[in-house]
């Protein structure tokens, strides 16, 4: 699981979307140093599981990840909804990416 953190993220992370992987991945040149899954639906992206590899831990990966799909997001004129922990706390600390949030009609458990 990511954790949120304050700490500058490592020099050259880039946060990259990976649909054939159904991700968006923070990389340090080759190396994904962590992840946030998510299932493409009409119109938006439902984020189902964020990871930061141990050896990043409280870098500030984990918050440039979310950040940069976010941005991302937006950019592509899409929302999101949060299943996942990480992603759904994260747009809670950070009200500028409230807007992004729709739920669907079907979502709930079994939609995870």
């Amino acid at each position: 699981m990511a954790t949120d953190d304050a700490s500058d993220p490592p020099e050259g992370l880039r946060v990259v979307d990976n649909p054939e992987a159904g991700r968006y991945e923070a990389r340090i040149g080759p190396t994904v140093a962590g992840f946030s899954e998510y299932r493409s639906l009409p119109g938006r992206l439902a984020f189902t599981h964020t990871e930061v590899d141990r050896s990043f831990a409280g870098s500030g990966v984990g918050s440039r990840l979310a950040r940069g799909l976010l941005d991302d997001v937006r950019a592509r004129g899409l929302k999101v909804t949060p299943y996942c922990e990480f992603i759904a706390g994260y747009i809670e600390r950070h009200p500028e990416y409230a807007d992004l949030v729709t739920w669907g009609r079907r979502d709930g458990p079994e939609a995870r």
